[in-house]
């Protein structure tokens, strides 16, 4: 009740606001899991398949907003915070009521003694105390909507601020309230342009700084509608920001800077949810190394990731990844304000032959389509080019013709060409007046066309008339600065179109109810251990994967009978629950075409057992199979995203090249085939050397049972790995030559 008073308020409070010090960063989110009377959608592993985007248009758009801990006092951090606030609350329209218990107002307004005497229910509460923990409560009994709390010396600290966070987030979840922190900052209460139109960029960043030159860029005229600093996440987290995002009309593109995500699960919904409605999602993702990885924990106190999980799960759910800041605020800025593409194809224009040349073979390497222009599109364009001059693409004008009424006919002739959806012109340096007059009807066209049209204005200078006012005064071309960034935001503004045009969500197919051949799996489980080669060979069995004619056998004259009956030539393998890696030590032996070599070689496999002390359940006698191509599909338990799916090359290749491509469960067929299209060695499938293509079907239908099997079996099963799987030639199948399970 806002009338309610309680006896130790006041000391207790007072004590807290006298703490505060300097004011932490930002954070962002929550896993309450959902009550009983809620109706979630869940997968065969009961984890949900969708989440409801939170509501947050009171966070940003507050009608009241209780400042707690506000001063006036001059030389106090919370001063400065209190003034900003102050004014972001004038800019919204929302009321706000200072509380401190020492003052009677602040900055001439009226301060109350305790969020108890506050005189409405306000939606956002802004906590300026050094332990928001004992106020979550009293927000919590006067239904305060929202909640940010400065405060550091959480989870980014060790192992007793993670503690401290643990209790925070328990807290908050108890609470019915959402809280944006710990360990946050400002960078939701800036002043954003009013007088921009045009979709808006979003911006996530864990680390406030880093988002500086997104948000710089509405000094270019580039649009910015939102900025959420998520933190340390002990509740609201960038998952829950990119939900909220792209559900508004007013974004074209969300830009996030993340060092590490407190939920994969959550983050695929999210960017499910992005990729449904088609707003991109650009992300710079610290981690990719060590170090890296290392940095963003110490600085938000979250997992970053196996950051070749976190690459595959951002690819597979169309998130865009970039590498640096400069990446992220070109890539973002185009995605935003660049409309859906007519065509794949990119024509490069320029002055310079040397330039068309220099800039196509960089976009051709970065897997841009370049396509040469027709006969007739070519002869249209010497009508004002000079013969001697290249224009089936790039095109090459020789200077002069942009001087005059020449160079408008060039730019409108290549845009009217069906084949070609973007023209690109670098400028490397300026060149007066020819490329100011060139800049000048690049614009021009760009509010003729549909087309995009990007410029590179290559000087270091970035004062030049034709750069600030002409090319920045545009709303329709892309400026950049680098051959790079314009390649990069090229390619993921045909990428992104791309994906969407096709998307179709992953969870929407997801198996909710286990199949029949969970329940024969169950019964295979061992907990704790690792399965024998034959207990994990009858598990691929239960899931329909093909595995050879084989027989275990405990004696020599029963691995004779065996051979008999799976047919000469046969391999014999020792199998056991300890056995990971049986060639290294000698217990398997190939080609064996013979009563005698079978006896010999039962003799020498459970010799060399017997030596090595590995207890075996038997000897395996296995159908040969010689032809085909050797693969591996595994099954892994990521931190982050759960269960993980990976195919590569097989064999002792998997060990020396490291060609491999992951997944995250659920996906479709789609995503199983383009798996193995990322592979380096993705040619040995189509058929080298004489050898006959592969049975890519077969092995496309194992990778998705062996999906299944994630699913379905989830952290029961620690780590699958089917290696080799011999994927035969096309029509006859893959089987599973080998295998190894570990129950957990």
């Amino acid at each position: 009740m806002l009338g309610s008073t309680h006896g130790t308020l006041t000391t207790d409070f007072r004590a807290r606001v006298e703490a505060c010090g300097e004011t932490p960063r930002t954070a962002v989110h929550s896993t309450a899991a959902p009550s009983a009377e809620d109706t979630v959608a869940l997968d065969v592993s009961g984890r949900p398949l969708h989440a409801d985007a939170p509501d947050l248009a009171r966070f940003f758009r507050p009608e009241s907003v209780a400042v707690i801990g506000a001063s006036d006092a001059e030389g106090r951090p919370n001063t400065g915070i209190t003034r900003q606030l102050i004014a972001w609350a004038d800019r919204v329209g929302a009321r706000l009521h200072p509380v401190h218990p020492t003052r009677a107002t602040v900055f001439g307004l009226a301060c109350h003694a305790s969020v108890a005497d506050l005189p409405e229910q306000v939606d956002l509460a802004v906590l300026l105390v050094a332990d928001p923990l004992p106020v979550i409560e009293e927000l919590a009994e006067a239904k305060v909507k929202f909640a940010v709390a400065f405060a550091s010396g959480f989870a980014e600290t060790g192992d007793a601020g993670a503690l401290a966070q643990t209790r925070l987030a328990a807290a908050v979840q108890r609470s019915g309230l959402r809280l944006l922190g710990p360990n946050t900052n400002l960078n939701a209460f800036e002043r954003f342009r009013e007088d921009l139109d045009g979709p808006a960029i979003a911006l996530i960043t864990q680390s406030g700084h880093q988002g500086r030159p997104v948000y710089t860029l509405q000094e270019l005229g580039i649009r910015l509608s939102h900025w959420a600093p998520t933190g340390n996440e002990a509740d609201l987290e960038t998952s829950d920001f990119i939900s909220y995002f792209a559900e508004q009309p007013e974004v074209g593109a969300i830009a996030c800077y993340v060092e590490g995500l407190k939920d994969g699960r959550s983050f695929l919904l999210a960017a499910d949810r992005a990729a449904r409605n088609g707003v991109p999602v650009v992300a710079v993702k610290v981690g990719r190394t060590e170090t890296g990885a290392r940095m963003a924990a110490s600085h938000t106190g979250k997992l970053t990731g196996a950051d070749t999980v976190v690459d595959a799960a951002m690819r597979q759910f169309g998130v865009i990844r970039v590498d640096g800041l400069d990446e992220l605020q070109d890539t973002a800025a185009l995605l935003a304000r660049a409309r859906r593409p007519k065509a794949d194809g990119v024509v490069v224009y320029s002055i310079s032959g040397g330039t068309g040349a220099h800039f196509s073979d960089l976009a051709t390497e970065a897997g841009l389509s370049l396509p040469t222009l027709s006969r007739a599109k070519q002869d249209e364009l010497h009508q004002w080019i000079p013969e001697y001059l290249g224009v089936s693409n790039p095109v090459d004008n020789g200077g002069h013709p942009v001087g005059d009424w020449r160079g408008r006919k060039i730019i409108d002739a290549i845009l009217a060409d069906p084949s070609v959806g973007v023209l690109i012109c670098p400028i490397t340096g300026p060149f007066p007046p020819m490329s100011d007059k060139l800049a000048q009807d690049l614009v021009d066209a760009a509010e003729q066309t549909d087309k995009l049209i990007c410029v590179i204005w290559g000087s270091p200078v970035g004062t030049e008339e034709a750069y600030r006012t002409t090319l920045l005064g545009s709303s329709r071309v892309a400026t950049f600065r680098t051959f790079g960034n314009c390649i990069t935001a090229v390619r993921a503004y045909l990428g992104h179109h791309r994906f969407t045009a096709a998307y179709r969500s992953p969870f929407d197919e997801a198996p909710r109810t286990p199949s029949p051949s969970f329940r024969k799996a169950q019964a295979l489980m061992r907990p704790g251990q690792q399965l024998s080669e034959h207990a994990a060979k009858q598990l691929l069995r239960a899931y329909g994967i093909r595995v050879p004619r084989e027989q275990l056998v405990t004696s020599a004259a029963a691995a004779v009978r065996a051979a008999g009956l799976v047919g000469y030539p046969v391999v014999m393998k020792a199998s056991g629950p300890q056995l990971a890696h049986k060639t290294e030590l000698g217990l398997v032996k190939i080609g064996l075409t013979s009563a005698s070599q079978i006896r010999d070689a039962y003799r020498e496999l459970t010799d060399i057992a017997r030596y090595e002390n590995v207890p075996l359940d038997g000897i395996l006698v296995c159908q040969m199979i010689e032809r085909g191509v050797e693969m591996v599909v595994g099954v892994t338990q990521d931190d982050l995203f759960g269960p993980t799916v990976t195919v590569g090359l097989g064999g002792v290749l998997v060990e020396v090249l490291h060609d491999a491509a992951v997944r995250v469960p659920p996906f479709g067929e789609d995503q199983a085939r383009r798996m193995l299209t990322e592979l380096r060695g993705h040619a040995l499938l189509e058929g080298v050397r004489g050898a006959p293509p592969a049975d890519v079907d077969a092995l496309v239908e194992v990778i998705l049972r062996v999906q299944r099997m994630a699913l379905e079996l989830g952290d029961e099963l620690s780590e699958l790995d089917i290696n080799p799987l011999m994927v035969l030639p096309r029509g006859q199948g893959a089987v599973a030559l080998d295998a190894l399970a570990i129950c957990r």
